[in-house]
């Protein structure tokens, strides 16, 4: 199965819903179930952690809560970060299914003992 037949889920309710399993089912995507709150497996939680590092890198505060909105607003119109964050994601996903299956395997041969 190509690496685009996986959709991760973290256990949000909205996640594990059953016509949610149904879709993924008929669209032969395999569900990757992730720990709740699993970041490193979030997308958009990878783009406002790229957004604060950003931000960071201004050593000069903010004057107003408007002139804060035009610079995330700056960040995220720079759509290159944006995009390798998203190119990067099959990546983290073969490595995610690479740690699991050693982790299923030392279950195994744990138990075997």
């Amino acid at each position: 199965m190509h690496l685009w037949g996986y959709f991760s889920a973290d256990n949000a309710r909205s996640h594990v819903a059953k016509t949610v399993r149904d879709f993924c089912s008929a669209q032969h995507m395999q569900l990757l179930p992730s720990p709740s709150y699993s970041l490193d497996m979030s997308p958009i939680e990878r783009v406002w952690d790229l957004v604060g590092r950003r931000l960071a890198r201004n050593p000069r505060p903010a004057d107003s809560e408007d002139e804060l909105l035009v610079r995330i607003q700056a960040i995220w119109n720079y759509q290159v970060d944006i995009q390798n964050l998203f190119h990067s994601m099959p990546r983290s996903i073969a490595a995610l299914l690479a740690v699991r299956a050693v982790l299923w395997l030392h279950q195994i041969l744990i138990s075997d003992t």
